[in-house]
């Protein structure tokens, strides 16, 4: 599992209700770091914040939905832009899912769970 975001006390947040779901847990700082722990070790999931310095967190989606060796890895944006166009977006882009900001980590777990679910079946 990867968790992305520039955001320190958001990717601690993501680290620690990961884990105590009992997924391990990559964290990323921006879209570039994500990009080369991507390609490092291929997670089975990302959460993806959007806006980030250096690589956003659109173009990161972009690349690995276009690329055939990660475009099967289940996307969830995580982001405070909540405007219908940016999610709209986000799906055009084909990432699962996109859950604004502020953000229920008990509802955030249960669409991991979901989705990690569909993927193995």
């Amino acid at each position: 599992m990867l968790a992305v975001d520039d955001d320190h006390v958001i990717r601690g947040l993501l680290e620690v209700n990961l884990e105590m779901e009992g997924h391990e847990v990559v964290t990323a700082v921006d879209g570039r770091d994500a990009l080369n722990k991507v390609a490092a070790d291929p997670p089975d999931l990302i959460i993806l914040d959007v806006m980030m310095p250096n690589v956003n967190g659109w173009q990161v989606a972009e690349r690995l939905k276009s690329d055939a060796a990660t475009r099967n890895i289940p996307i969830i944006f995580l982001s405070a832009r909540a405007m219908e166009a940016d999610v709209r977006k986000g799906n055009d882009i084909g990432v699962e899912s996109y859950v604004t900001k502020p953000f229920d980590p008990i509802d955030l777990m249960e669409l991991v769970r979901r989705l990690l679910e569909e993927r193995a079946s």
